[in-house]
């Protein structure tokens, strides 16, 4: 698998990463900032879980986007790989150091700085919050970060589950507590 990310380090363009990449580099800086702050707090088993998951996310996006690996999500993949080596190397040096080496690196791994998040990709764009009608859970709806109550609710009433739980009636109150739940009264 790291013979596909050698060399290549740097995509063309980093900003207008298609969807895919978009998302291998959000999990790669994510998990980057998660494990720091684990390590920092001497959790390493934290931090190790951690790295599993990020490898299972970042498995899954590139294995249903091998028809369309552009240079966006090459660089992506390649960005990923070389931050899961740097966050499995506190906890197992050797190995880390030959991945490294793998990834066609010269120099030792050790020598390198701690890589730093960026901050622009550990902030979502959208946010999924619960619909509840009467109560009870009916489904769940992403929307935009700043999204406006309107569009919110336009969302939450083009839901199959809660068209049928208002059985063709209009809605009484649509309750919206910003990023946390909606509740739809009938």
């Amino acid at each position: 698998m790291l013979k596909n990310f050698q060399r290549g380090r740097h995509a063309p363009d980093r900003g207008n990463s298609r969807k895919p990449a978009l998302k291998v580099r959000k999990t790669a800086h994510r998990a980057l900032a998660r494990v720091s702050a684990n390590i920092e707090r001497v959790r390493l088993n934290v931090g190790v879980a951690q790295i599993y998951a990020f490898a299972r996310a970042v498995e899954a996006v590139v294995a249903n986007s091998s028809g369309q690996a552009g240079p966006d999500l090459k660089f992506a993949a390649r960005e990923a790989a070389e931050i899961m080596v740097q966050l499995f190397h506190p906890m197992t040096p050797h190995l880390g150091e030959e991945c490294w080496a793998a990834l066609g690196h010269e120099s030792l791994l050790a020598t390198q700085s701690w890589p730093v998040p960026e901050a622009d990709l550990l902030v979502d764009d959208t946010v999924t919050v619960r619909v509840h009608v009467n109560g009870k859970k009916r489904g769940d709806v992403t929307v935009a970060q700043g999204a406006r109550n309107g569009d919110i609710e336009a969302s939450v009433l083009a839901l199959d589950a809660v068209r049928r739980a208002l059985d063709g009636k209009a809605p009484r109150k649509v309750i919206i507590v910003p990023q946390r739940i909606i509740n739809v009264v009938a």
